[in-house]
């Protein structure tokens, strides 16, 4: 269905300026759309408004100021076959609203029609139970960062709001869960130590709970629910919520940038908190039902890609226009540094529902110079056919990489043998971005996400525990890839405990070593537990909170991933910006060195040739890389057994020594010994070891 676009989408929403307030809704089939000024009781006055020809309808009201309520009641024809749903009794919000007051009302009349028909109109209104819109002024933008950190060098540490500090000792009672409690020094100085440039929060785009949560006495945790795309959630909010969430989360995003990290979202434009027609309808829907969402050929019924209830119709100029805006807003004005685009192959599908990787959203994005060195992450699928783009995003764009998170979770359980493809994995996965001129940051390697088991989990369980869920644990998938180490949950078992440490270690080891840009899970570096849950997203308890009483005894896994860090930062051969293929290093007047950038050994001290590469028993591997100023030496032994190693001589290295390892005091020599070439190195069963190279010095 074509519509007309907003000839200026700019002065969508509330703008306060001249004396009063400037309103603007695009509502392109409406008849009449009337304001609603709501009073604190609730009192309403409504206004008509004046539609243009490009079908937004607009109005200026004296005197208005910052933190008055509104909302809009669009009139139309109820005509559900023609993708019409107008009901004037539902108060809804503004698409465009910077602050929203709260929740909704699930006992109230939220839904458009009874609840014995989807097809027919309810007119009970809607006004006491749904959120209202929120004026907000213009205020000062945040402090800038002093440096855009570039991807080669990014940790990005995926995040939520309030579970990161609910449970914090240091943080003081009133601000924990809050974007206050964020910014408090003790939480930015624990990124900082470990090594974060990143921090990607959950959802923190104003959602709601499903009627389904609620009615299970839950709620959305997550925040994957969207229903305000411009404002801030209200209830992270440590001090109100009519507009003092704008300052609060502007506040926030000063302290980490004047700490020197940046600000990711985690956005979900890819469908709203209303579900499908027979959900509630709090604004797109009863603004223009086939104008916003993506509809079936009937158009009676939503298309849905998402898996929750809605589609957004981003084939719609005006709707690519609001996805748009929005980033605009959350860069220039709200100070974020990049994206995470959730289930991101829905918002490039055109009017015909197919994938298009050409499609206006990215083409926009590349011309606009408000996006230029933002950060933009895709999860590269969604639900629906041919979702599934891993590789296919093209230069400018990084993807969460599934195949790494497959393949090191079964590697170290042993469910993979033979090192061809962890040589792939640690080098960037170049079956998957080497081409169309992509960088190796293309792949944003995880473990763990939000969504699915720990890391301390994934060593602890076998199976997921979701009964807290109230879905008889059918809920979150089975294809977990985790291995309990002998036991299924906590155990005091010293031994299992010891190897759970070990495995822990490995894996994260490995995502700080490998080439891309690494995304650590909240807590997963202090041995955070769900307990086996492995779908959380209802779970707004200490199952999904982070608990800092157990750095005390991860502390080796803290500790170990710090020194990783630490060791990424310092050194660009940890980290290369461009895909390597084994060519020789060259000093600073182009001569060649004799070592090559990237390099695979086997035990005996030599490079890889086609038998050990084709050996599919083999669960050792070594990964050399360098360039002009340093070299490391990376083993990666995945076998319950001892193996025994041979280090290489020049033009590798003049000497080794061990740097950071996976394994326990006393298991590798420390690092002030220097192991010579043709030493014969231990390295303990299920083990990474990473040995720094002495380098010839070169000539002043």
């Amino acid at each position: 269905m074509d519509l007309p676009a907003p000839v200026d989408s700019s002065i969508l929403g509330a703008r306060v300026r001249d004396g009063g307030c400037h309103f603007a809704l695009w509502a392109p089939r409406a008849t009449r759309v009337e304001l609603a000024l709501v009073d604190e009781d609730r009192g309403q006055r409504n206004h008509d408004m004046t539609r243009n020809d490009d079908g937004v309808w607009v109005l200026f009201v004296p005197d208005v100021e910052e933190e008055q309520r509104y909302g809009f009641r669009v009139h139309g024809d109820w005509d559900p076959a023609a993708g019409a749903r107008f009901n004037p009794a539902r108060l809804l919000l503004d698409p465009y609203a910077r602050a929203i007051t709260a929740g909704v009302d699930y006992n109230g009349p939220i839904l458009d029609h009874p609840a014995g028909d989807d097809y027919e109109l309810d007119p009970t209104d809607s006004s006491e139970a749904v959120p209202l819109s929120v004026v907000v002024a213009d205020s000062p933008r945040p402090t800038p960062l002093e440096r855009r950190v570039p991807l080669s060098e990014s940790v990005i540490y995926e995040t939520h709001v309030k579970g990161y500090t609910q449970n914090h000792p240091a943080v003081p009672e009133h601000l924990r869960g809050t974007y206050a409690g964020l910014a408090y020094p003790a939480v930015i100085q624990h990124l900082k130590e470990i090594g974060v440039t990143a921090i990607e929060l959950l959802p923190i785009q104003h959602f709601v709970s499903e009627p389904f949560i609620v009615g299970r006495g839950l709620s959305n945790y997550w925040g994957y629910n969207t229903l305000g795309f411009f404002a801030p959630h209200a209830a992270y909010c440590s001090v109100g919520t009519l507009g003092q969430q704008v300052t609060e989360f502007k506040e926030m995003v000063s302290a980490m940038h004047e700490a020197g990290i940046e600000v990711i979202l985690d956005v979900v434009y890819n469908h709203t908190g209303e579900g499908g027609h027979e959900g509630p309808t709090l604004s797109f829907r009863g603004i223009d039902h086939a104008g916003y969402y993506r509809l079936t050929e009937d158009l009676r019924n939503d298309y849905d890609v998402t898996g929750c209830g809605n589609s957004v119709d981003t084939s719609q100029p005006g709707v690519l226009d609001l996805v748009l805006d929005s980033m605009r807003y959350w860069v220039t004005e709200m100070g974020v540094d990049g994206f995470r685009f959730d289930l991101a192959s829905e918002l490039i599908r055109d009017e015909n529902h197919y994938v298009d990787q050409n499609h206006a959203f990215k083409q926009r994005i590349a011309e606009d110079p408000a996006f230029e060195g933002i950060k933009l992450i895709a999860e590269p699928w969604d639900m629906g056919p041919y979702g599934y783009q891993v590789g296919n995003w093209g230069p400018g764009w990084s993807e969460w990489n599934d195949h790494f998170r497959n393949f090191t979770r079964d590697w170290w359980r042993g469910a993979i043998s033979g090192v061809s493809e962890l040589a792939g994995r640690l080098c960037g996965s170049p079956d998957t971005y080497d081409r169309d001129g992509r960088s190796v940051t293309a792949s944003i390697n995880f473990v763990t996400a939000h969504d699915g088991f720990t890391l301390r989990d994934l060593v602890t369980y076998d199976r997921k525990h979701n009964e807290a869920n109230g879905e008889e644990n059918r809920d979150g998938t089975d294809d977990n890839r985790s291995w309990n180490c002998g036991h299924e949950g906590e155990t005091d078992d010293p031994g299992i405990n010891a190897l759970r440490h070990r495995q822990t270690k490995n894996m994260m080891a490995t995502l700080c070593l490998a080439m891309g840009v690494p995304m650590i899970t909240a807590g997963d570096e202090m041995g955070r537990t769900q307990g086996g849950n492995n779908n959380a997203y209802c779970q707004d308890s200490p199952i999904s909170w982070v608990h800092w009483d157990t750095q005390e005894a991860w502390r080796d896994l803290t500790g170990m991933t710090q020194k990783l860090l630490q060791l990424r930062a310092e050194h660009p051969a940890l980290r290369p910006e461009v895909f390597r293929h084994s060519e020789e290093v060259t000093d600073a007047d182009g001569k060649g060195v004799g070592r090559l950038d990237l390099a695979w050994f086997h035990q005996g001290g030599g490079q890889m040739g086609d038998g050990e590469w084709n050996d599919g028993g083999r669960r050792t591997l070594g990964m050399y890389t360098s360039d002009a100023d340093s070299a490391f030496l990376l083993w990666f032994h995945a076998d319950p057994q001892a193996t025994e190693v041979t280090l290489p001589g020049e033009p590798w290295g003049e000497g080794w020594r061990v740097t950071v390892h996976s394994g326990f005091d006393g298991e590798f020599p420390a690092e002030e010994e220097l192991l010579l070439p043709g030493a014969k190195l231990t390295i303990p069963g299920r083990s990474v070891v990473v040995l720094r190279a002495e380098l010839p010095q070169r000539a002043a």
